[in-house]
């Protein structure tokens, strides 16, 4: 090849090698790792589980997306009614609607207060997309985007819980049974009561009723993700081993590595129910997929195996938008008045169960 074939071949090389990277518009580490890091936005109108009017269909026509994003108030309200019945504080004497998966096993409602009304709930204005298509449901693994039925352990397990915590909220249950109650002191009751793990999923990590927000924070070793949501931080370590199965984490011990520009993380040695979802034991293990698919989007995928609790792993995957906006501190327990309430209004309740105890009736 003469001088000027040469020079030819390298200015053409040269150039094809400046395009790519003005086509690589993924941000990068020093490293040449992508790179994680900012802010998002994870909320959608788009549920975890599929509606079943859906049945095994993943894709919603434009149509179907443009409607829902219409009439969201409306596609809010249903929504809601087939996953929370208490959403809007029935009437005392009422009782839930049928038809609500297993998860509600137990739940009575009778006299439920309620907790917050649909005016409180940020579920966004859009639809997930993904590759182009709008989703029915973030989850994709079983066909039906639904859950995996829970195994009898599980569900009797559940039927406990429900049983434990949930009765006439106009009199103390708990003492007409022998044992511990869940109103004899903050130990008693649930983590998010206690403000000690979020409200919402954090492994996986799934939007939730508001307070959407995900900040990730990324250097060569470690990797960052902090949940808005009463403000949990996970590290993921990139490299090494999981520590032995008795040294347990509130979110589990995550770690990474890299497969081209995904990151793997996997996630072993949970703490007993202290991922906020589903009553997942420690024998839990969950595997996430991050992709920075350009400067403003990133797409999040998970894989959920706890087989002591679903007859089946579970998978599903959504995208992150960026977003300007910011992390804001969620302060559960400044001045956070919920509990001493708890627990004095159920020692209200004993009182009275005793009274009518010793006058007989």
């Amino acid at each position: 090849m003469n001088r000027t074939a040469a020079l030819l071949t390298l200015g053409a090389c040269c150039c094809a090698a400046s395009l790519a990277v003005a086509q690589d518009s993924v941000p990068r580490m020093p490293n040449g790792k992508p790179d994680l890091s900012g802010t998002y936005d994870i909320k959608t109108l788009t549920p975890l589980q599929r509606p079943t009017e859906f049945a095994d269909n993943l894709y919603l026509t434009p149509e179907q997306a443009r409607k829902i994003m219409d009439d969201k108030q409306d596609y809010i309200a249903k929504r809601a009614a087939v996953s929370d019945p208490d959403r809007d504080a029935p009437a005392a004497g009422g009782a839930p609607p049928a038809g609500l998966g297993e998860e509600f096993i137990g739940r009575s409602g009778a006299g439920a207060v309620g907790g917050y009304n649909n005016f409180w709930i940020d579920d966004g204005d859009t639809v997930v997309m993904v590759d182009g298509k709008f989703r029915t449901s973030i989850l994709t693994e079983p066909a039906n985007g639904r859950r995996p039925g829970r195994t009898p352990e599980a569900q009797s397990r559940l039927r406990t819980l429900f049983a434990n915590f949930r009765g006439p909220e106009d009199r103390a249950f708990w003492l007409e049974r022998e044992g511990p109650g869940p109103f004899d002191g903050p130990e008693s009751r649930t983590l998010a009561d206690r403000c000690l793990t979020s409200f919402s999923s954090t492994v996986p990590a799934l939007p939730t009723l508001y307070n959407n927000t995900k900040r990730i924070v990324q250097t060569d070793t470690k990797v960052m993700l902090l949940n808005e949501m009463v403000h949990d931080a996970r590290v993921v370590h990139i490299g090494g081993e999981h520590p032995p199965a008795d040294v347990v984490y509130w979110f589990g011990h995550s770690i990474g590595h890299w497969e081209g520009d995904t990151l793997v993380v996997d996630t072993t040695n949970f703490r007993d129910n202290s991922t906020s979802f589903g009553g997942s034991t420690p024998t839990l293990r969950v595997v996430e997929k991050l992709t920075r698919k350009d400067a403003d989007t990133l797409h999040y995928a998970f894989e959920v195996h706890d087989s002591s609790v679903w007859s089946a792993p579970w998978k599903g995957d959504f995208t992150w938008p960026i977003t300007d906006g910011k992390v804001y501190e969620y302060a559960c327990h400044e001045g956070n008045y919920a509990m001493p309430g708890i627990l004095k209004g159920a020692r209200v309740l004993e009182g009275d169960f005793r009274k009518e105890q010793a006058s007989g009736n």
